[in-house]
């Protein structure tokens, strides 16, 4: 299961979430504006940066949107 911690307003969350829009890339949405979904960011992260990716099947983490489409395009 990947998850994706995100902001709306962050121009690098916009570009993975148009990758996984393009790409019918099923994924879980936890927009960071939900202050659970904040604090989730923070015990699985370490850092309050998005986007961040979890791959949950893969035990996975990681920031930075190029390397999270380079890792999503190499799952395919």
């Amino acid at each position: 299961m990947l998850k994706l911690y995100y902001s709306e307003t962050c121009p690098y969350c916009r570009k993975v979430l148009s990758f996984f829009s393009e790409n019918n890339i099923n994924f879980e949405r936890k927009d960071v504006s939900d202050p659970e979904n904040y604090e989730e960011l923070i015990k699985n992260g370490k850092v309050a940066q998005v986007p961040f990716l979890m791959d949950t099947n893969n035990n996975e983490q990681m920031y930075e949107s190029d390397v999270i489409i380079d890792y999503v395009k190499n799952l395919k």
